[in-house]
């Protein structure tokens, strides 16, 4: 590959503008006892229907300041540490509310940043759901890491708990999901 291409998880896509994603993914019962968030941010998702983009409009809670961005996330085919792909566009507030505009499903959340995780607790009608997330710059570091908080399951596989698919779930399929991992909302 050339022009600071390097050699991509992902067939048939390219990296110089994209970044590996490797993250893992935790479900939990609430959230993490005796944490202190350093910062929180309320996020609205628009998933563009009929394609991999997802649009989101960032506030920090305190500063009220908001980011827009376009993201498109491609998925590894492959288990193990790389879970894809990750692009992002930042975008001023007239370009987002034009891609607003276009047909697709939306989720809200608010993301605590308790480090090393990102923890969301969905809006209804995904309210009773908490996520954490952990990044990591290398597959060593990703497999190496032991959450230190009190989990329900790791659902980093489990494609039910990604975004793209959360978008389209109704609260009768949440409640099933989270009763399988013994989580009663």
């Amino acid at each position: 590959m050339t022009d600071g291409d390097t050699e991509s998880p992902v067939p048939g896509h390219r990296t110089k503008y994209a970044r590996v994603e490797r993250e893992r993914r935790f479900l939990l019962a609430g959230m993490p006892a005796g944490a202190e968030a350093v910062g929180v941010r309320r996020i609205i998702d628009h998933y563009l229907t009929g394609t991999r983009l997802r649009l989101r409009r960032t506030t920090d809670v305190r500063s009220r300041a908001c980011e827009y961005k376009l993201t498109q996330k491609v998925p590894a085919e492959l288990p193990g540490p790389v879970q894809g792909l990750v692009t992002n566009m930042y975008l001023s507030r007239a370009e987002y509310e034009l891609f607003a505009s276009l047909p697709g499903a939306g989720l809200a959340k608010l993301r605590y940043s308790i480090p090393p995780f990102g923890v969301d607790v969905f809006a209804p009608p995904l309210n009773g759901l908490v996520l954490a997330e952990a990044e990591f710059g290398t597959g060593e570091e990703m497999r190496a890491f032991v959450p230190g908080i009190d989990v329900v399951a790791e659902v980093t596989t489990d494609r039910r708990f990604t975004g793209g698919r959360l978008v389209r779930t109704d609260r009768s399929e949440l409640l099933s999901w989270l009763e399988g991992h013994g989580v009663e909302i």
